[in-house]
């Protein structure tokens, strides 16, 4: 592994365990030239994933980009580092298990409003406002509505 701080291929590592609910270890580095520390994560990868977007065009998989956006829809919501790292593996598990290598954009989002939907309603409004695209207030308050059961006013 390279040092990230001086470039030298020779690190030591230092110490490994079992991260993220035993889906990945965790390892703390030494290089040995600079004195840095650092630490890495490996997680098993099934197969090499392609994001077939809507307009075509065709992207390597970026489990960071998933991670991302996940991120901003639960920021300030009451769900914990753990919880959110044992989800996002989840469907990154899902998605290589589903024996395709290109998977449509569309697809991963619906997953991940799936997921979302399961843990946190506003987290999942808040994906939801982005992957649907919505432009104007009516667009939330239709789709909220549709999330809230039918009841009949009282007369």
């Amino acid at each position: 592994m390279r040092c990230p701080f001086c470039g030298n291929m020779d690190t030591q590592v230092k110490d490994s365990r079992p991260a993220e609910d035993h889906v990945s270890i965790r390892r703390r580095r030494f290089c040995p030239a600079c004195g840095g520390r650092f630490t890495t994560y490996e997680r098993v990868q099934l197969r090499d994933l392609v994001v077939l977007k809507s307009n075509g065009r065709r992207e390597d998989f970026d489990r960071s980009k998933l991670e991302r956006s996940i991120r901003i829809a639960l920021q300030k919501r009451p769900i914990e580092q753990e919880r959110m790292d044992q989800m996002i593996s989840g469907l990154i598990r899902r998605l290589e298990s589903m024996g395709e290598t290109d998977i449509p954009s569309k697809l991963i989002g619906e997953i991940v409003m799936e997921a979302l939907a399961r843990i946190d309603t506003v987290a999942y409004v808040r994906f939801a406002s982005v992957y649907k695209n919505f432009q104007a207030a009516d667009d939330f308050d239709k789709f909220v509505s549709e999330l809230r059961p039918n009841v009949e006013p009282d007369e």
